[in-house]
Order: C-alpha cells, then sequence, then structure tokens
C-alpha cells in the first residue's frame, strides 16, 4: 500500500519545499563516513503517525494507552496534517539523540497569526515555545521566548537573507521571504534560537492560530482565568457577533469593544484566542501573552482530558480533523504514535510553565529585548537536561497561571 503524502495548502506552498528522504535510500556517493556527525534522515512517516506532535506533546499528554488505541481512527483522520522539514540544520544530530526517544525531547513550537488578507511570505512568528521533556518523560516545560527578544539572524541562502540583528520573531519573516516560505521561516528560526541558545531540536510546528479556534470549538470551550481586564485592539462586537475590527468597520453600523474581565470562566474558541492575543494593553506586554498563550495550551490539555476526547472516538476525530486545518509539523524520524507512548506518563498537571526574564520587560530602552542571565541559564539547563534542577533551584521562573 503506497504511502500518502499530506501537502500544505497551496497559498502556503513554497516552491522550494523539501522532500522527506526515505530512510531505506542508499547514501549518497562521497558522503558516508568519517565526516562530523551526521544529520537525522528524514522520511515519509506512515499515514497514521501524522498525528501531530503537539498534540502527542500537549494536548494528549494523559491517556496515552488509550490513544495508541485509536490508531486506525487516527489513520483516517489526520491526512490533512501538512508536514514539513522545519528545523533544517537546527535538528538534532544522531549522536545528539535525534534518532529516538530514548533521551530529553525539544520541540519549537511556533504561533502566526496570518490571515486571507496578509500575504504568506510576510509574517512574523507572534509566539516562539520551547517544549522540553526531560528524559524521564514524566513531566514537560514550555518556555516562551520574547517575541522582541534581539537576535543575530544568521544568513539564509534559501531566501537571499544576508545575515544581521533584528527583533527574534523577524526571523521567520526573513526565512520565509523569496520563496522560502513558511518552512523557511521556521528553519531560519530554529537556527536562530539554536545560535542563542544551544538548543538543537527533536521537532517543530507551526500553528496557525486562525485554525487554532476550530481546535478549541472541538474541545466546547477551555476554562480562562483573565488576570487582568482587558480591551480587545483586534475585535468588537456588532449585533451582538464578535468581528474583526476591520471588518466590522465594513458595517458601518454601532461596535461595541469586546472587554475580557477579570475572573475565570469557559471560553469559546474565538474568545480564548482573542484573550491570548492582546498585548499591547497588558502591563508587562508579550510576557504577559506569553502567560496567557500558555495557559490557554495547558486549558486545552486539560479540556481534552477532562471531557473523554481522548477515549472518545467521534470526539476524537473531530479533534484531530479540525487540528489538520491548524498545523504543519515536522516530527523528524520518529514515529509520532512512539512518541505519544513515550508520553503516556505526563498529564496535563505536570505541564509546568516558565518565564523568562522574570515575567517583565528586560530591554535597552528602545523597544528591544535581551535575555537575562538566569533566563540564559535556563536554556543551558534546558541543553543538559537539568531543567527540574534549575526550576527547583529558581522557583521564580514558575509561572502562575493556572
Amino acid at each position: 500500500m503506497p504511502v500518502q503524502t499530506s501537502r500544505r495548502p497551496s497559498s502556503l506552498e513554497s516552491p522550494r519545499a523539501s522532500v522527506r528522504v526515505s530512510s531505506t535510500v542508499p547514501a549518497q556517493p562521497g558522503k558516508g563516513g568519517g565526516g562530523p556527525a551526521k544529520k537525522r534522515k528524514r522520511r515519509k512517516d506512515p499515514l497514521w503517525a501524522r498525528l501531530t506532535v503537539v498534540f502527542g506533546a500537549v494536548l494528549m499528554m494523559t491517556s496515552g494507552v488509550a490513544i495508541v488505541g485509536s490508531k486506525a481512527l487516527i489513520s483516517q483522520a489526520t491526512g490533512n496534517i501538512a508536514q514539513r522539514n522545519l528545523l533544517g540544520d537546527a535538528g538534532k544530530t544522531d549522536a545528539e539523540g535525534g534518532a529516538n526517544l530514548d533521551g530529553p525531547i525539544d520541540m519549537l513550537l511556533l504561533g502566526v497569526d496570518a490571515r486571507e488578507r496578509w500575504a504568506a511570505d510576510d509574517v512574523r512568528a507572534d509566539s516562539i515555545i520551547v517544549l522540553h521533556i526531560p528524559a524521564t518523560h514524566d513531566q514537560a516545560y514550555l518556555i516562551s521566548i520574547p517575541r522582541d527578544t534581539e537576535a543575530q539572524i544568521p544568513a539564509f541562502k534559501k531566501s537571499g537573507y544576508p545575515g544581521g540583528v533584528d527583533k527574534i520573531n523577524a526571523a521567520f519573516q526573513a526565512g520565509a521571504r523569496n520563496g522560502g516560505g513558511w518552512e523557511g521561516g521556521a528553519q531560519l528560526m530554529a537556527q536562530t534560537i539554536k545560535k542563542m541558545t544551544g538548543i538543537s531540536f527533536d521537532g517543530a510546528a507551526i500553528i496557525n492560530f486562525g485554525g487554532f479556534k476550530n481546535v478549541i470549538e472541538a474541545l466546547g470551550s477551555v476554562r480562562i482565568c483573565v488576570k487582568q481586564e482587558v480591551q480587545s485592539i483586534h475585535m468588537s462586537y456588532v449585533d451582538g457577533k464578535p468581528m474583526w475590527n476591520a471588518d466590522a468597520k465594513k458595517t458601518g453600523k454601532p461596535m461595541t469593544p469586546v472587554v475580557h474581565k477579570k475572573g475565570c470562566r469557559e471560553m469559546e474558541g474565538w474568545a480564548a484566542l482573542d484573550y491570548s492575543r492582546q498585548r499591547k494593553t497588558l502591563k508587562n506586554g508579550d510576557y504577559d501573552r506569553q502567560a496567557n498563550q500558555q495557559q490557554l495550551i495547558k486549558a486545552m490539555a486539560r479540556k481534552a482530558s477532562d471531557n473523554g476526547t481522548l477515549t472518545n472516538p467521534v470526539k476524537l476525530n473531530q479533534l484531530i480533523k479540525a487540528a489538520g486545518k491548524a498545523f504543519i509539523l515536522d516530527t523528524g524520524e520518529v514515529a509520532v504514535a512512539d512518541f505519544v507512548f513515550t508520553m503516556r506518563g505526563v498529564t496535563a498537571n505536570e505541564l509546568t510553565m516558565l518565564k523568562t526574564n522574570g515575567g517583565t520587560f528586560h530591554g535597552d530602552g528602545a523597544g528591544k529585548e535581551t535575555l537575562s542571565e538566569e533566563t540564559l541559564a535556563m536554556f543551558r539547563a534546558v541543553k543538559e537536561d537539568k531543567l527540574a534542577e534549575f526550576v527547583f533551584a529558581n522557583p521564580g521562573v514558575i509561572s502562575n497561571r493556572k
């Protein structure tokens, strides 16, 4: 039976999109033995293995056995999940453990806010999250990198970018231009983070926030605790219906601002995503938004397990189909089902959210952030798989979002 290949929607397709190399293809002459540690080979995973790493690592952290037992369902539902080489040279080598799941697992999660009226190659990464799972595979950590962090972005031949110093979220845009596509954007972002922190990655995912709304709707709602009241700068009500401000203005009708009030409540998909997008009017800007986005991920993980989604074939089918429209993935050469099984001991309660720079501004006063010594030490702990010890010694890095 031939292996089917999931393709990215045409609007996001890169003309230079890489093709995964089968692990059974013989090595090319002159490229074997004696050189530096080889990068992981990339292969086409079986169709059932296209369950997203994000769901394996975040949403589906519980009931791993039940998920593995649903492989037949997964094989039917995951055909729309696009897979690409998102890591390039920032993927772990075999020597670093990239060929198996025996050691720590590090994932790069990139959130983009792509809308139909925007060019696909002119989008920056709004959310940059490192997911670290220690070798014990009984805990998971989320660390957000501030979008305005000043970074040395390497040169990138695919898009013609010469390299330079800019805010780190510009790395995605620089890699995506001139035919690099979202694949190139993710590769350059991964390389930039590796240059800054020394961390290589096992896999990556690009999360389109527009499609993410459908995932939350498949869950029904999520429980979010609003720490500080905030008026949305993106959305308003028209005739009681939430709309993007640009679309609301076109109606010519009265607009009522969307306001997220303090307190805990169940939120629909549009409301949870809108709240997690707010940045400019929050006390600590992007740092507060990081915490809110991490809270959303944890809330989704908890809801997926608490409402029986993971053990209900119909609900699980709806959830995975929604995921197929929200994610582009790179799982390396490790089957995702193996990843999920490895993660079966981790629950939403073991998903720990960590703060960079103490959760507040740490910059030069000109709008660009730098990473504090404590944050750099935290990333060194990730690379050395000593994050648990670091957190124990530095409890202030734990986010207080529930």
